[in-house]
């Protein structure tokens, strides 16, 4: 009775001190949680310092390409379609800036609403049931070809058509049957990867990629971590060696499931799936139908005519959009973190301690920072095409490296070597300021990212004998997943006190 006594006491004591404005201990006002999308400041979207003079002509061509990248293909004589995700790279890279992820407001809601030219035909054309006003933008993709019956299918369907707008009366396509798929369980969903630093990454060395998987081996096997890359194989190309033969065998870094080598390829993939625009790398028209072509094939080329140009913007005009929008990517500076918010300069710290140590173990996927080129004479860098990207730390949390994510997070879509539970391990830097997490956007609280990391061992028992004869590759789409590579490390974050969690999570939104 003592004890109950002395207990009920306590509590009316910490209630009276919050109801006069005292504080009680943090631990008893919340539990830990989500800081939130980092206000202030967006800290990324502009060029490095030393090129915002607008006479050096790298700054000339960083908003050349930045024009372009914002740049709304508004009707079909623009090459827009035949099908499209949308009718601009910028409006779904947005947040925080121009070249983040999506944001609040969804531009593909905005888009199937606008009024012509603008904005898609009404009567041609449908609002998937996943495209809603206040994000996130999306991606959609069939797990199965059609309808599930006949093998793998992976590809992007995009959402929408230009039947019916001005100028393509006469075409007829029609959108793929969402509803019907989504009854199928056949639609996966991505949302747009950031590029914020994407000339860093692009200029890391393959060697120290797969110096720093093969780093901290004990720690990472004793953890369930593995180490796998996602190389660029053709034929029977032997990876992991040195750079032989083109780009056979050398390091995919780019997109989900590190999928696309180089920011050209990344350029030249999206706009001819996300805008249905063809180009010098990507020739093929999504639609072929000879109604729904309104511009020549490809689309979009490099113009020889603009050589003569005395000024010299608009003879970058001879470049190809993709080119412009590879240089303004690859122009495009890293995000600034924050040292004091959220939560003080002394919980960051804190929380990037843990970070950084076997308590939690974020850091054997996360890796803090890599690094670029560097060549024995320093002399070299100042002659590269762009020395500001030369012998540069690269803070982006990330090893690059291809994760077992297990059933949660599972999509069924295999991207090169990249299974379909795989996915390249997501570059950190810039998350204070995203609003949605995950490949497919699924929650913008960083506390349920964390635990959407964790997912058990579902392999049936016919997966597991072959998996353990060492003949994985004859479990089918219907035998389950291995364990989550990070369910370790969300262990130990579990097992931390919540001032803990708390300094960690303060942390991650600093970044």
């Amino acid at each position: 009775m003592e004890s109950r006594t002395i207990r009920y006491g306590v509590t009316a004591f910490a209630a009276l001190l919050l109801a006069f404005g005292g504080n009680a201990s943090s631990q008893a006002q919340q539990p830990p949680h989500d800081p939130g999308v980092r206000g202030g400041d967006p800290g990324a979207g502009d060029t490095y310092t030393d090129l915002k003079d607008p006479s050096n002509p790298l700054n000339k061509l960083f908003v050349a390409g930045q024009a372009e990248f914002v740049k709304q293909d508004e009707v079909v004589a623009d090459g827009l379609g035949p099908r499209m995700n949308l009718d601009s790279c910028g409006g779904c890279h947005a947040q925080p800036n121009v070249g983040g992820s999506s944001p609040r407001d969804n531009p593909q809601f905005a888009f199937f609403n606008a009024p012509p030219p603008r904005g898609v035909n009404h009567s041609t054309n449908k609002l998937p049931s996943f495209i809603t006003d206040k994000g996130p933008t999306r991606e959609a993709r069939f797990k199965l070809f059609r309808y599930a019956t006949t093998g793998p299918d992976g590809g992007v369907h995009d959402l929408f058509t230009i039947a019916g707008m001005e100028g393509a009366e006469n075409c007829k396509i029609e959108q793929p049957d969402f509803e019907e798929q989504l009854r199928l369980n056949n639609v996966i969903f991505r949302i747009p990867t950031p590029v914020f630093g994407a000339g860093l990454i692009e200029q890391i060395p393959d060697t120290a990629i797969l110096h720093n998987i093969d780093a901290n081996l004990g720690q990472k096997k004793a953890m369930g971590i593995k180490k796998k890359l996602n190389f660029v194989i053709s034929a029977n190309t032997i990876t992991g060696l040195p750079n032989k033969n083109g780009n056979d065998g050398t390091i995919a870094r780019f997109g989900w499931k590190a999928q696309n080598k180089s920011l050209l390829i990344f350029s030249g993939e999206a706009y001819n799936v996300e805008m249905g625009i063809s180009n010098e790398l990507f020739q093929t028209e999504r639609e072929e139908d000879p109604n729904c072509q309104f511009k020549p094939t490809p689309n979009d080329t490099t113009d020889p005519s603009h050589i003569t140009e005395t000024d010299p913007v608009k003879r970058l005009d001879i470049l190809s959009d993709i080119e412009k929008f590879a240089s303004f990517m690859r122009l495009l500076a890293p995000p600034v973190p924050s040292s004091d918010t959220p939560g003080g300069s002394t919980s960051i710290a804190n929380g990037k301690t843990l970070f950084r140590s076997e308590k939690v173990g974020c850091f054997l996927c996360h890796t803090p920072t890599l690094h670029t080129v560097k060549f024995a004479s320093p002399q070299l860098c100042e002659e590269s095409a762009i020395p500001q990207l030369c012998d540069k730390d690269v803070n982006l949390f990330s090893d690059l490296a291809l994760h077992h994510m297990g059933a949660k997070l599972d999509d069924g879509i295999a991207q090169g070597q990249a299974e379909h539970d795989e996915f390249r391990t997501a570059p950190l830097w810039g998350l204070g300021k995203r609003i949605f997490f995950l490949h497919d956007g699924r929650t913008d609280d960083l506390v349920k990212a964390i635990e959407e990391h964790r997912s058990p061992d579902t392999r049936s028992l016919r997966c597991r004998l072959l998996s353990f004869f060492g003949l994985p590759q004859l479990c089918g789409p219907d035998d389950g997943t291995i364990a989550s590579e990070a369910n370790a490390v969300v262990d130990k974050y579990n097992n931390l006190q919540d001032t803990e969690k708390q300094d960690l999570l303060n942390f991650l939104r600093s970044l």
